[in-house]
């Protein structure tokens, strides 16, 4: 992943994510499990998996704190105020 700076809009590469790809991407980047998510979008914890599996591989990510780091980077996730 190359480092990019806050607030650099969004990469090109997540145009090549599917509608439920990046459905995924914003909940893993919000921290939930792949429990969580499955529960959530009423999928099996393997087709979370899966989804996570094409993300990392889209957008060229190693693990899912890469995911996180891009999607608040990039602004696809805001902090949430408590």
């Amino acid at each position: 992943m190359r480092r990019r700076p806050p607030g650099s809009g969004t990469p090109p590469e997540v145009s090549e994510l599917t509608e439920r790809e990046l459905e995924v991407f914003k909940l893993v980047a919000r921290g939930l499990s792949n429990s969580e998510i499955a529960a959530m979008l009423f999928l099996s914890e393997a087709t979370v998996k899966t989804h996570i599996t094409h993300v990392l591989a889209k957008l060229g990510l190693r693990d899912r704190v890469q995911v996180v780091v891009l999607a608040y980077e990039s602004g696809l996730v805001l902090p949430r105020a408590e």
